[in-house]
Formats: C-alpha cells, sequence, structure tokens
C-alpha cells in the first residue's frame, strides 16, 4: 500500500504540473471551469489549515513548492476564465455567483471589493511576509556554523549519540533550505497580486471593446456584461490568493514550538489572566463613550471578564511549576535514583568553603564561566575531552580553603581568602595580609586586600586574583593527572571523532587489531609522560602498523611516540637546539641485559646501589643544564626509554626521556650536554 501512494505520488504531481501548462494553451469547457475553480479554493483552505496545525515549518517544509505550483494553478484559471469571457461572455456558474451574488450585480461594489483584496494582500499581508522570511533567511544562515558547532561540542561530550548527531545537522541544513526557499516564494505571493490587478483591467477593456466592437452591444450593456463577469473573475481568484498569501505570512512568523497555532495561542492567552481582566475592563470602560453603542461593547468586555475570571491566578501558575519541579527533581531520598545519585563519584571536583561561594556567583564572581574556558583550552592543548568540574560547598573544609579532587580523591587543595588579591614578590612585608603560596610552582607570596592591589604592583610584585589562583591551580591538576581523567567513553567519542574523517584508520585500527581498552591504555601513557594527543590520525596509523606484530603496552605505546616524535622533541627545543643528556654505549648496553618482563612492563632489575647512583648522576647533570639556561632530555633507546622511565620517575619526575627513534627525524641541532658511564658522569 505504501508503495502503491508512493507511486500515486510520483505520477499525480508532475501530471499535474503538466495539466496546467496545458490549461494555459487549451480551452476549457465553463464545467469543467466551475469545478477546477472550486479545487482551486479548497486547496488554498487546505494550505491554510495545515500550516496552522504544523508544530513547526519544517513539518510543512514542502509549503514553497505547494505556493509555486497553487499561483501557476491560478493563473491558468485567470487564463482559462478570460477565455471564456471574451470568447462567449459566459465563464461558468462560479464566476457568475461571484459578479452577481457576492457584489449584489454592483459594479462599483465589485471594483471596491476587489481593490480591497487585493491591497490587503500586497500591501499588508505579502508585504510583510516578505520581509519576515528575507530576516528569517538571512538569520537562519548566519546561525548555521554555531547550530553545527553546538551539535559537534555535544556529540564530542557524549551527550548526543552519533545517529542524532545526524538528524539534528539535517535539520538545520533543511532550516536553512526552507527560509531560502521561502525568501523566493514570497516573491511568488507578490508577483501574483500585480498580476491579478493586471488581467482584471484586461478583462475590463478587452471585454468591452469585444462587446461593443465585434459583438455591436449597447456600450452600457457591454459594460455591465462584461465588468460583472472581469470582477466575478477577479474575485473568484483573489479568495484563493489572499488564504495562500495568509498561508505564506504564518509560516514564516511562526516559531518552534511543541504543539500547533491554535494550541498555542490558546495556551498563551490563558497564562495571562491580568491582561485579559484589563482587556475586559477596557471594553466596559468605551460604553462611556456617549455616541457608542453600550450592548456590542457590553456584551465583549463581560465576555473577556468572565473568562478572565476562570483563569488560574499566575502565582498558582508559578507554585504548580515549581511544585512540578520539585517532585520531578528531587525524588524521594530511599528512591533507587536518589541512592545511585549520591553512590556516584564525580572525575573531577571542585569543593569551596563556605565563605568561598561568591565566586561562583554568576553577578559577583566569573569562577565558572573561567572553568567552561578552561575545558576548551584542555582540548586544544591534549587533545582530551576535559570532564565537567562539579562544583560545591564543602562544609568539613577550613575557612578560605578549596580543593580539588579526581574521582572523590584530594589531588590538591589551597588558600583563596575572600577580599583579598594574591601579591607574589619581594618586598611586601609593609602591606597587611597573611602570608600565602603560589600553589603552581611553589612561590611564597602574600594574601592582601583587594584595595591594596595598586600599592603591591607597585612594588614590583605579581598580583593575581582568587578565580585565577583556582583556575591556573586545576588547570595544572588537569595536565597533571589528564591520563586518570581519560575514561573509556571518551576514547570512544575520540575514535568516533576520527572515524568522521579518516574511517580506514578506524576500521583498520578498532576492534580488528586493538580493542578500545587497549588503546585507552596507549593515549593515557602518552599523557602521563605529557604528550598531547591531539593527532590521532598518525597514532592510529602507528598502532595498526605495531599492531599487526604485537599488542605489548610498551611496543604500542613506543610506536606512537615514533609517529610523534618531532612533535615531542620540539617541546623541549630552545633556541633551535635540542640538549641531550646521553649514556655511555657500555652502560646503556648492560642496562639493556639488565630488562625483565613483568606483569607490568619491562623493569629495569639492577642493584639498589647502581640505581641509586643512576639517578645521582641523572640528577648531577640536570641541575647543571639547569644553571646554564637549558632544559635537557635524557636520549637513549627505544627499549630501554620507558624502563629507564619507571626507575627515575619518582626520583627525577622533570626529567624527559626520550628515544632515537623519535629524534631522528628532527631537523633542529643536539647539543649533548652530559654523558652517565655508571658510578660518574663525564662532562661533555
Amino acid at each position: 500500500m505504501l508503495v502503491a501512494k508512493g507511486r500515486f505520488g510520483q505520477f499525480v504531481v508532475p501530471m499535474g504540473v503538466v495539466l496546467v501548462i496545458v490549461m494555459m494553451v487549451v480551452p476549457l469547457p465553463s464545467f469543467l471551469i466551475d469545478m477546477l475553480l472550486a479545487l482551486n479554493i479548497t486547496v488554498a483552505l487546505l494550505t491554510v489549515l495545515v500550516s496552522m496545525f504544523v508544530s513547526r515549518p519544517l513539518d510543512f517544509s514542502v509549503f514553497p513548492s505547494v505556493l509555486l505550483v497553487a499561483t501557476l494553478f491560478r493563473l491558468a484559471l485567470n487564463i482559462s476564465a478570460t477565455r471564456l469571457v471574451l470568447l462567449d461572455g459566459y465563464a461558468g456558474k462560479v464566476i457568475e455567483a461571484f459578479g452577481h451574488f457576492v457584489v449584489g450585480g454592483s459594479l462599483v461594489v465589485g471594483l471596491v471589493i476587489f481593490m480591497i483584496l487585493v491591497v490587503i494582500q500586497f500591501l499588508v499581508i505579502t508585504k510583510g511576509a516578505e520581509r519576515v522570511a528575507e530576516v528569517g533567511a538571512r538569520f537562519t544562515l548566519d546561525a548555521m556554523p554555531g547550530k553545527q558547532m553546538a551539535i559537534d561540542a555535544d556529540l564530542n561530550a557524549g551527550l548526543i549519540d552519533e545517529a542524532t548527531a545526524k538528524q539534528r545537522r539535517s535539520d538545520v541544513a533543511a532550516e536553512a533550505d526552507f527560509y531560502g526557499s521561502m525568501d523566493g516564494a514570497s516573491k511568488f505571493v507578490k508577483g501574483d497580486a500585480i498580476a491579478a490587478i493586471v488581467i482584471t483591467l484586461i478583462n475590463l477593456i478587452g471585454g468591452m471593446v469585444i462587446g461593443i466592437v465585434q459583438r455591436g452591444m449597447d456600450p452600457m450593456d457591454a459594460v455591465e456584461t462584461y465588468s460583472l463577469l472581469s470582477i466575478g473573475d477577479g474575485l473568484v481568484s483573489q479568495v484563493p490568493a489572499l488564504l495562500l498569501s495568509v498561508a505564506t505570512g504564518l509560516m514564516v512568523t511562526r516559531s518552534v514550538s511543541d504543539g500547533d497555532m491554535g494550541s498555542q495561542v490558546l495556551y498563551q492567552f490563558s497564562q495571562q489572566k491580568r491582561a485579559m481582566q484589563i482587556g475586559g475592563g477596557a471594553a466596559l470602560a468605551l460604553c462611556l463613550i456617549p455616541s457608542l453603542p453600550k450592548l456590542p461593547f457590553i456584551l465583549v468586555g463581560a465576555g473577556v471578564l468572565l473568562i478572565a475570571q476562570r483563569l488560574p491566578n499566575p502565582e498558582d501558575i508559578a507554585d504548580r511549576a515549581l511544585e512540578g519541579e520539585i517532585v520531578e527533581d528531587v525524588p524521594s531520598p530511599d528512591s533507587p535514583e536518589a541512592l545511585i545519585g549520591e553512590m556516584r563519584v564525580d572525575p573531577l571536583e571542585l569543593a569551596l568553603a563556605p565563605d568561598l561561594v561568591d565566586l561562583v556567583d554568576t553577578n559577583s564572581g566569573d569562577l565558572l564561566e573561567r572553568v567552561r574556558a578552561l575545558r576548551r583550552k584542555v582540548a586544544l592543548e591534549l587533545g582530551i575531552l576535559m570532564p565537567p568540574v562539579r562544583t560545591r560547598d564543602d562544609l568539613a573544609l577550613d575557612l578560605s580553603a578549596y580543593s580539588i579532587r579526581i574521582s572523590g580523591v584530594e589531588v590538591g587543595a589551597g588558600q583563596a581568602p575572600p577580599g583579598t588579591v594574591l601579591a607574589i614578590g619581594d618586598g611586601l612585608d609593609f602591606l597587611p595580609g597573611r602570608a600565602g603560596v603560589e600553589p603552581v610552582f611553589g612561590l611564597p607570596g602574600k594574601w592582601v586586600p583587594a584595595e591594596l592591589r595598586h600599592q603591591a604592583e607597585l612594588t614590583g610584585a605579581t598580583v593575581v586574583d582568587r578565580a585565577s589562583v583556582i583556575i591556573t591551580h586545576l588547570a595544572e591538576v588537569v595536565r597533571t593527572n589528564a591520563a586518570r581523567l581519560l575514561g573509556r567513553e571518551d576514547v570512544r567519542s575520540l575514535v568516533e571523532m576520527v572515524r568522521r574523517g579518516n574511517p580506514v584508520v578506524v576500521e583498520e585500527l578498532t576492534p580488528a587489531l586493538l580493542s578500545l581498552g587497549q588503546v585507552q591504555k596507549v593515549l593515557q601513557g602518552l599523557l602521563d609522560e605529557n604528550v598531547p594527543i591531539r593527532d590521532l590520525v598518525r597514532i592510529f596509523e602507528a598502532l595498526s602498523l605495531t599492531a599487526k606484530t604485537t599488542t605489548d603496552p610498551d611496543m604500542l605505546l613506543e610506536s606512537a611516540r615514533g609517529a610523534l616524535g618531532p612533535a615531542i622533541a620540539a617541546r623541549f627545543v630552545s633556541d633551535g637546539t635540542l640538549y641531550a643528556i646521553t649514556l655511555e654505549p657500555r652502560l646503556e648496553q648492560s642496562l639493556l641485559e639488565a630488562l625483565r618482563p613483568t606483569d607490568s612492563g619491562l623493569q629495569l632489575l639492577v642493584d639498589p646501589q647502581r640505581a641509586e647512583s643512576l639517578i645521582s648522576d641523572l640528577g648531577r647533570l640536570l641541575e647543571q643544564a639547569e644553571q646554564q639556561g637549558a632544559t635537557p632530555v635524557v636520549v637513549v633507546s627505544p627499549q630501554l626509554r620507558m624502563p629507564l622511565r619507571r626507575l627515575i620517575s619518582v626520583a627525577v619526575p622533570r626529567l624527559p626521556i626520550l628515544s632515537y627513534a623519535e629524534i631522528a627525524k628532527c631537523t633542529f641541532r643536539i647539543e649533548t650536554v652530559g654523558v652517565v658511564s655508571g658510578a660518574y658522569p663525564i662532562a661533555a
């Protein structure tokens, strides 16, 4: 049945358009004209009703095409009726009825009504609809990039799935196409109004000329006969034209809502009891004007006041809405939903002492806005989707204190006394305040009153407000613990993001070669060493090649680092030079022989004395290089890089370790600042 209906529509609509064109050329009998005029009026009426009952304009997206076909159909009827009027002096019962019954057989009345309809359609409805369609098309096109970005952001955040995002993108594109089409379709209605005037004048002048010259009719008889037929033809065309103009105005002025227009109008009027009372009272007050009839205004005013009396009070509506929100949003404390909510551990949480709550007040603080900006910064810097930060007050904290927690465990804490700013520098003893410490770099400072900010800056101190201190601390915590914050669902979102642009890369990697968990472990390994994972395409390509031979986590991680080698090494280059610390070949060979596989990967099994000597030598060379203004890295073989990092990461966490494979394709200069030979370092 559905197929049959589809085929029916495929043939009927094109055939109808072809027949409309034929109507302009082939003469039609008067009875067929009557049928088509009735069809024209009915179609226009149905179009108006559909435009009122749809919930949103896109539900009637075919309206611009319907408007074009209906306008063409009406013009074809005008041509066919004009042919009959001029040839036979008769164009069917419908036109005759409009010429005699509707306007009372009066030429002057008919012309006046016709001109009023044309003015209403052309200057009021059509002109306004054209302007609204033009502005709507412009605003819709301007808003498209923002809507697309919002959809991508929701998709990346995991708020919607791929199917929903695809549907929303399709709706955005369809909305732009619809309003663009409506901008052009409104010109059809405007042109139709002009054509109606021209056709009616042609009928009047042509009919009188034919009647007087060709048929020898008396001038008054010719005027009466042809003028009434011409006015009847114009009126029977203007009625559906006016209906379509109204439908056009309704479509371009509709806003997106959940119901049809009638329901929305009644609902929104019913929410305004005071306005209804004032309106009814104003209608009754008009009775005080002596020359106005009293009964109509009394009936109308009393009716409006009666309706207003039956409407609920605004306070009751607000109370019921609030109660509904409370019932809906706050379940019973013993309900499963409430218990699950209390059991949930937030990935990232910022707890504030009660006296710091003003920081999250939108009127007095911008902490929440800075948190949103931090999410974007972290995404562009590290390539991960930072989880939402749950900000709440904690009565267990000391006054002026804050706590940053990951999965419920505190990883950072600090002070941010109200009404103060943190001044970092020397020479602050003369300023009142209490000592403080910058939480990221551990720099000593003083929390001074905010009104003394200028005096603190005059001493050369760096002055930071409370929100900046907390956001800087939060950003450092996120960077340091990025690997812990990268969850399985986040990895899935990243994989789907790569799939949209490079589907072959993802299809080759997962799930064919590696599971999502194995990919997550590699990405966490990169983040654990402060390596951004923005270049996922290159990472996945390297993993695909390595996973064909081994799924060892260390080997997968090294292959990913090798693919990102130039980008990793470039982070430690200063003035075009990479300062490197290397191991003496015999030492490196002995360490390679000391590698042993364990459940947590390859480990260096060396005696404690030798390990302590190695760590001490690396620390000494690091300090010497930093005193000379250099930021060195340790460069070793790829097999040794990860085990050596596991050995020294706790004692010397700020010393990066790179492999020869990572710097092999680099174009910058490499300068050796030290060589570790075992027990003692050898100066370069």
